[in-house]
């Protein structure tokens, strides 16, 4: 007499236990001798998991050893008037610090307007660039140090040991100005105009154009 297996359901949904012991070992079988599977297809995902993360720790080993930090591109340079500047990707054009980040592309590749470089000024800025006034929570451009004119706010950036600015050159007269915007010179051009600009009036009796 023929035996009829009885068939076992879930929700209304039956199926054949024999059936379904044969399709597990048939998994199993294909995934390798070596795995143990104790439901339909575990191995399959195993495997799967198994080589996402030999990927994935070659990518890591590729990135931590394989591929070093680029070399930041050194940009100092002397400008014609012998002051601090950026040096564009020509390796011939020496921007004076001044014309860095000033919304105006003076290098051919624009590298002097670059995000990075400007986003957060000064503190993206190479040091090099920038002056540091005797309050620190101002600065001026590097170039714009020692130029007579009064930038910082309280002359730091033209006298004292922070500037070291050199004495007063030909074309300015050295005094003490009655006006704000100049620390210890005066243009020459201010001499003998009926103007005090000198607070002993030298600039008027003895400076000449």
């Amino acid at each position: 007499m023929n035996r009829t297996h009885p068939q076992r359901g879930f929700g209304g949904i039956s199926f054949d236990s024999t059936k379904s012991s044969i399709e597990e070992r048939d998994c199993c079988q294909e995934c390798g001798m070596w795995l143990s599977c104790t439901r339909r297809c575990l191995c399959v995902s195993l495997i799967a998991l198994l080589i996402l993360g030999v990927v994935g720790a070659a990518i890591g080993l590729t990135v931590t050893f394989g591929l070093p930090p680029p070399t930041p591109v050194n940009r100092f340079c002397v400008t014609s008037g012998n002051q601090t500047g950026f040096l564009c990707d020509d390796r011939v054009t020496c921007l004076p610090a001044s014309r860095i980040c000033n919304r105006i592309r003076d290098c051919v590749n624009g590298e002097d307007e670059q995000e990075k470089l400007c986003i957060d000024l000064p503190s993206n800025l190479p040091g090099y660039l920038i002056f540091r006034c005797s309050n620190p929570t101002y600065w001026i451009y590097a170039d714009m140090k020692c130029n007579g004119a009064n930038d910082c706010g309280d002359c730091s950036d033209e006298k004292g040991s922070l500037a070291s600015c050199p004495p007063c050159g030909t074309l300015w007269w050295s005094c003490t100005p009655v006006f704000y915007r100049y620390c210890t010179c005066i243009p020459r051009t201010f001499c003998q105009d009926r103007i005090q600009h000198c607070s002993d009036w030298s600039d008027e009796y003895i400076c000449n154009r």
